[in-house]
């Protein structure tokens, strides 16, 4: 059944305001992805799956790092239910490689700056030219990686709890992905007119390349917006560099 949104999300486009979940409707996902760089996925993962990851995330905490390592999540990023959207983009033989847990809630409400997704987690620190710049997060190596890795990558954000834009919903700027990776001048400079809310239901999942410039404003109403975010890839890392985590279907390996 249709549902109206929990806030009309909407952008403005030559003095017209087009709410987010009627201008996607009509668009095959890959064609989205490709254009726009995201695409919302409505009911995407079931209640059943949902209440599974209540059970086994602590919603206290404002974030967890690792998810992958949960064989709840590692199980949902295997299942059908997320691979029949993310194949059609990156290939049958995509796999998760990463995963963390959001939760803007009334006790902890923040900001987060317009950004691009840059840097992935791997299984230790390798001594090559022109490698990094390397960190540690939550005890495991990430760096930012080639721009043709990047390319070949698609997160998709499941939403556990309805999402407004009362409530900080993620913020996009349409087709920003395809611009490369840009400076942080080039990311303060860049025109948000058309930037989107991409609003969402308990059970909806929002696909996005990490290339596309994103933020989200503190929360006006806060209640719980937990959001389990899963990074997939479609390619190995040069210079024998190596995943962190890779988790194919169920069916697979």
């Amino acid at each position: 059944m249709w549902r109206a949104a929990p806030t009309p999300a909407c952008r403005e486009l030559d003095g017209l305001c087009v709410t987010l979940r009627g201008c996607l409707s009509w668009m095959p996902t890959k064609d989205q992805v490709e254009r726009d760089g995201y695409a919302l996925i409505h009911d995407c993962v079931s209640e059943k799956s949902i209440h599974a990851l209540e059970q086994a995330l602590d919603s206290e905490q404002h974030g967890i790092r690792n998810l992958l390592s949960n064989p709840i999540v590692r199980e949902l990023a295997g299942s059908d239910q997320l691979r029949n959207h993310v194949v059609p983009v990156l290939g049958e033989g995509c796999f998760a490689v990463r995963g963390i847990f959001f939760n803007k809630s009334p006790k902890t409400n923040w900001k987060v700056s317009w950004h691009q997704d840059c840097v992935i987690a791997v299984r230790e620190k390798l001594d090559i030219e022109d490698g990094g710049p390397w960190s540690s997060k939550a005890g495991v190596i990430h760096v930012r990686p080639a721009f043709a890795v990047l390319q070949q990558m698609l997160s998709i954000r499941i939403h556990m709890d309805d999402c407004g834009e009362d409530n900080g919903a993620l913020r996009v700027i349409p087709g920003s992905h395809r611009d490369g990776i840009l400076s942080d001048n080039q990311i303060q400079n860049r025109s948000k007119n058309i930037a989107v809310a991409c609003t969402a239901f308990r059970g909806d999942a929002l696909l996005m390349r990490p290339l596309i410039l994103h933020s989200s404003s503190l929360a006006t109403n806060p209640s719980n917006r937990r959001v389990v975010h899963l990074e997939f890839a479609a390619t190995e890392l040069p210079h024998s560099a190596r995943w962190q985590d890779r988790v194919y279907g169920n069916t697979g390996r």
